[in-house]
């Protein structure tokens, strides 16, 4: 209905209604998604929920693995699918054949930006770092890799980005082929001789160590700020938070389960997350390979919000997009915040995605 069509009362009616959703947009942590109280249509009669077969994903697999969604979730059924990166998960979620997913940073961010920051939402943290840029023995410095060829698992994904925004800052962009392969194809790859170089997320980077007589040139840790970013984190299609938030937080209970389970019982966290690998791979890690890549990730809620914004400026610097997607509003902690309240526990920071 146009404005202009709108009595005069039925518009103070409308200008109120818009002040009181712009104040609950206002609180620390939340958005609009959870304040559609009349969108609420009660438990998800499914969930589908998407995840890859990467030790960076630990958090999903030992939610998978020991029952923990499905516990909290009760009579909705879980319906896990297996991606093997982000883009495609990206159009999985915007397809509306996905409701949740565990993915990598850059690739949530497309799903936000793509769909005019109407479609996903930003609802936890899962891991913070994990990912190396490992390459041949006889590469030692940057310089090294000019004419070389680097792999990334696929154009655009987290990896591909951090891998393309390190050779602009070290002035080799042009001067190295990037080009993207699935994390087994770069692992046969490398042992041929194809390719020179990999930036990969664990436990691709420790397999090409110790199973190819790789060396790591470079850990992103090293990037940031007390060597904390996000590697993996769990968004969902805004209709879906909107009409199942008890299935939301229901999730996110057993997302902090999973976490908590795997901060203070390591040696079965690796042992479930192996046996979800073989399940979804055919193969299992060997335990030097897990160990490895146990040592470099952090299983976390948080997901770490205040590296968002330069993370969508990478975007640019690594020519994935024209300019910055704007990822105001991206987050809605609020659910996980209530989550983390009732456990005890302290609540995430939202600041650097605050509400539009």
């Amino acid at each position: 209905m146009r404005i202009s069509a709108i009595r005069p009362f039925r518009l103070l009616a409308a200008t109120l209604a818009l002040t009181a959703a712009a104040a609950g947009c206002s609180r620390a942590g939340g958005s609009d998604a959870t304040q559609a109280a009349s969108s609420d249509k009660g438990p998800a009669t499914e969930l589908r929920l998407g995840y890859f077969p990467n030790v960076t994903h630990a958090a999903a697999l030992v939610g998978l693995g020991k029952g923990l969604f499905a516990k909290e979730l009760g009579n909705t059924k879980l319906v896990p699918t297996k991606f093997n990166a982000g883009p495609e998960e990206v159009g999985a979620l915007l397809g509306g054949s996905l409701d949740a997913g565990f993915i990598g940073s850059g690739p949530a961010i497309n799903a936000y930006a793509k769909s005019n920051g109407e479609a996903v939402r930003l609802i936890a943290g899962t891991t913070s770092g994990g990912a190396q840029l490992v390459v041949k023995p006889s590469i030692t410095k940057p310089a090294d890799l000019i004419g070389k060829t680097v792999v990334t698992p696929q154009l655009g994904n987290t990896q591909d980005v951090s891998l393309k925004k390190w050779l602009a800052g070290q002035n080799l962009t042009g001067k190295v082929k990037v080009t993207n392969l699935e994390n087994a194809q770069t692992l046969d790859a490398f042992k041929k001789g194809d390719v020179d170089a990999a930036w990969l997320p664990e436990p691709w980077s420790s397999r090409l160590v110790l199973d190819a007589g790789a060396k790591v040139l470079l850990d992103e840790a090293s990037l940031w700020p007390n060597g904390k970013f996000p590697t993996t984190v769990l968004i969902v299609r805004t209709q879906f938070l909107q009409e199942h938030p008890q299935t939301v937080k229901a999730l996110l209970t057993g997302l902090v389960a999973a976490i908590d389970f795997s901060t203070a019982n390591t040696a079965d966290a690796k042992t479930v997350v192996n046996a979800q690998l073989k399940a979804a791979t055919g193969k299992a890690l060997k335990p030097a390979v897990i160990d490895r890549a146990f040592e470099h990730i952090q299983i976390t809620a948080d997901p770490v919000a205040s590296t968002f914004p330069q993370l969508a400026k990478d975007q640019v610097t690594a020519g994935i997009a024209k300019q910055a997607p704007n990822v105001a509003g991206f987050a809605d902690l609020g659910p996980l915040n209530e989550v983390l309240a009732k456990a005890g526990k302290p609540a995430v920071d939202a600041a650097g995605l605050d509400a539009k």
